[in-house]
C-alpha cells in the first residue's frame, strides 16, 4: 500500500478521467463523456490542499503515548484556554447528539458514557446533560439553542448531524460565551475552542481505494456503496477514492447510497452481479458489510477483494471466509476525546486547537489480533472502540 500512497500523493495536480452514476434507486449507467470527478467539476466536498494533508498525515507519528491514543494528536497546534478556566469541579457539560442510529456511534456512545463516570468520580465533571436528535438537523438545531437559552452549561459538546445545516447552530453556542468542543464530523466554522476527529474521510477513503488497486488486476470491477449523503467525512470518503479510482486502471461500475440498510445492500450487489462481473467492493462505512459478502456467496459467485471496517461482524466475515479485505477504520476511541478535551478547557489546560486523531486500518496481519481482543463482544460492536481500560469493560459494551 505504500507504493500507492506515494504514488497518490506525487499525482496529487493530475486531471481525473473518470466518474460514475450516484442514485439511490436500481444501478444506472452513465455515458463515459458526461461523467467527471469531484476533483474535476470543483465539487464542495473536495479540497485539494486538504485532501494532501490526509494523505500525509497517515505517515506523521503523533505525538503521545500510543497505548492512549484517543490523547494521542497529529501535528498539534496548542492553543490557551484560560479565559475558560472555573474554579472547582462539578462542571454542567452538555453534549448535544446527532443520533446513535447505527452501530459505530452506539459504541462510541457507551465508551463516552463510560469516560463521563470516571470523570464524575473524579469531581471533574457534576452532571452531563445529553440531547440527541435522531438524525434530524432541525431537532438538534433546537437541542442546542436549548441549552444556550438554559444558560447553566459550563461546556458545550457537539456532534453535528449533518455539515451545513449545523454550521449556524454551532456558531450560536460560541457566541454563548461558553467553550464550545466539536468532534467526528465538521462544520463550515472554525469558533469552537476545538475540533476533535481522526485523520478524516479522506485518508479513510484512500485506504480502502489503494488497497483495491493495489490489489486488483488491472481491468479489474470496482463497485462502490456509500451511506447516504452531505456529511462532509463521508462525502471526503468517496471523493479521494473517486480520485484514486481515476488514476487507476480499474473500472468503476458505480457509486450507490445504501441507507447502511442491508437488505439494501445486498438488493444493489445482487442487480449488479446479475449484469456481470463484480472484482472489488469499496465502502464508505462498514454498516451492512456482511450483507454484500452473502449476496456473493448467494449468487455462486468468487468473493470480492473488499474494504469495509473495523466492525466485528465485517471482521469475523473476513476470517471466516479468508477473503482478500481490509478494515479502514474511522477511529471510534474518538468519543472519550471530547468530554477529557471538556474537562482540560475548564481547566485552563492547552488543548489543541483542530485535534487530530490517530487512523490507522486493520490489516490482515493484525486481524487475529483484533478479534482475540473482542472475542467477547458483539457482531455490531467495533474493534477500535479504546475503552478496554474503562470500569464498565467488558459488560457495558458486551450487554449493550
Amino acid at each position: 500500500m505504500q507504493t500507492t500512497r506515494l504514488a497518490a500523493a506525487s499525482a496529487a495536480a493530475l486531471g481525473l478521467l473518470l466518474a460514475t452514476g450516484c442514485t439511490t434507486d436500481s444501478p444506472t449507467d452513465a455515458p463515459e463523456d458526461e461523467t467527471t470527478t469531484a476533483a474535476e467539476s470543483g465539487d464542495e466536498w473536495f479540497v485539494q490542499a486538504d485532501y494532501d494533508e490526509q494523505l500525509a498525515q497517515r505517515d506523521i507519528e503523533p505525538e503521545g503515548d500510543p497505548a492512549t491514543p484517543w490523547l494521542q494528536a497529529i501535528e498539534p497546534e496548542w492553543i490557551d484556554t484560560s479565559q475558560f478556566a472555573r474554579e472547582g469541579g462539578d462542571a454542567t457539560v452538555c453534549f448535544s447528539n446527532a443520533s446513535v442510529s447505527n452501530p459505530w456511534r452506539v459504541t462510541g456512545w457507551i465508551t463516552m458514557q463510560q469516560q463521563v463516570e470516571v470523570l464524575q468520580e473524579s469531581g471533574e465533571i457534576g452532571e452531563f446533560r445529553v440531547s440527541d436528535a435522531g438524525d434530524d438537523d432541525d431537532q438538534q438545531i433546537s437541542d442546542i439553542q436549548a441549552f444556550i437559552d438554559a444558560g447553566d452549561c459550563n461546556a458545550i459538546i457537539i456532534s453535528p448531524s449533518t455539515t451545513a445545516t449545523l454550521t449556524p447552530a454551532v456558531e450560536a453556542a460560541c457566541e454563548s460565551g461558553v467553550p464550545v468542543v466539536v468532534f467526528d464530523r465538521g462544520v463550515n466554522t472554525d469558533c469552537a475552542v476545538t475540533f476533535i476527529h481522526p485523520i478524516g474521510g479522506y485518508a479513510f477513503g484512500a485506504d480502502a481505494a489503494e488497497f483495491l488497486v493495489d490489489e486488483l488486476e488491472p481491468g479489474s470491477k470496482v463497485l462502490a456503496l456509500r451511506i447516504l449523503p452531505g456529511v462532509d467525512v463521508l462525502e471526503n470518503r468517496w471523493a479521494a477514492a473517486e480520485k484514486i479510482f481515476a488514476e487507476s486502471e480499474l473500472e468503476v461500475l458505480g457509486n450507490e447510497f445504501t441507507g447502511g440498510d442491508a437488505a439494501e445492500i445486498k438488493n444493489i450487489v445482487t442487480q449488479y452481479l446479475q449484469r456481470g462481473d463484480v472484482d472489488g467492493i469499496w465502502m464508505d462505512a462498514g454498516d451492512g458489510a456482511v450483507a454484500a459478502i452473502e449476496a456473493f456467496e448467494d449468487a455462486g459467485k468468487p468473493l470480492p477483494v473488499m474494504t469495509g471496517e473495523d466492525e466485528l461482524s465485517f471482521m469475523r466475515k473476513w476470517e471466516e471466509t479468508g477473503m482478500t479485505a481490509l478494515a479502514p477504520v474511522y477511529s471510534n476511541f474518538q468519543w472519550r476525546t471530547p468530554i477529557i478535551a471538556a474537562t482540560m478547557i475548564l481547566a485552563g489546560e492547552q488543548v489543541p486547537a483542530e485535534w487530530v486523531l490517530p487512523q490507522d486500518p486493520i490489516t490482515a496481519a493484525e486481524l487475529d489480533d483484533y478479534l482475540a481482543r473482542n472475542e467477547e463482544m458483539p457482531s455490531l460492536h467495533y474493534a477500535k472502540f479504546g475503552g478496554e481500560d474503562l470500569p464498565g469493560f467488558p459488560d457495558a459494551w458486551r450487554d449493550r
